[in-house]
């Protein structure tokens, strides 16, 4: 298969189970995904470079080559964002892929609500890096750049920048925000979205609060350098 000419988004998993496989290939098949398996590390990173997936999810009970220096073997040879999908018992194994460079944890048995957003993000006429003033995004790398310095982003907070940027200008609701970030988690509250803000602006360097705005009462605003956007 060849990454220049597809449009339909490819999700390559690692995974020794091969019924949790297919009944994610089946689901997300549904949603215009292709989807490939493979039972271990060793054919997983056959497959990884074969096909150049956009996307990798790995179980953390990989056999062969184990989970971690899976992920670091694909992160090595691409930019491509690496999901490790976890159970109870897997904690250990977590920390150790996030620091080999995997982009995020998700639940295993995999529950395709969370692994749709990130496949559309890195889905072939998605890729491309956002920028706002200082601020570069890497969509499809999951990587962020504020004046060419490299800044790691926990998923959420990745996620409500990426928000944020692509409605540069424009105020963005809460209602929005957990709509769009936190995936219609209707019961996500306003202090768990101002917690994050507070988180990201640090992050990012924003002290005064002049990239990411609040909007008192709605919501906040990412405010492009030389706009006149203002705090209500």
């Amino acid at each position: 298969m060849n990454g220049d000419t597809r449009t339909k988004p490819v999700l390559l998993i690692a995974d020794p189970d091969d019924s949790v496989v297919e009944d994610v290939a089946t689901a997300l098949e549904l949603e215009g995904v292709a989807v490939t398996g493979a039972p271990d590390g060793a054919q997983g990173l056959l497959q990884a470079g074969a096909l150049s997936p956009d996307v990798v999810l790995v179980s953390a009970t990989l056999p062969v080559i184990d989970a971690v220096e899976f992920v670091r073997a694909v992160r090595l040879a691409r930019a491509v964002p690496v999901l490790l999908g976890v159970g109870e018992g897997h904690a250990e194994q977590a920390l150790r892929a996030l620091a080999a460079g995997a982009a995020a944890c998700v639940a295993r048995p995999y529950r395709v609500p969370e692994l749709l957003p990130f496949i559309q993000a890195a889905s072939p006429e998605s890729r491309k890096v956002l920028a706002v003033g200082g601020v570069e995004l890497d969509v499809h790398a999951y990587q962020v750049r504020v004046a060419g310095r490299a800044v790691h982003l926990p998923l959420r907070e990745f996620e409500l920048l990426q928000y944020l940027m692509r409605n540069a200008d424009r105020t963005v609701t809460r209602e929005q925000i957990m709509r769009h970030v936190w995936h219609a988690a209707a019961n996500t509250s306003t202090n768990t979205i101002a917690v994050h803000v507070k988180r990201l602006r640090a992050r990012l360097g924003d002290e005064d609060d002049q990239l990411i705005q609040t909007v008192r009462g709605v919501g906040y605003r990412l405010v492009t350098p030389g706009s006149h956007g203002s705090h209500a």
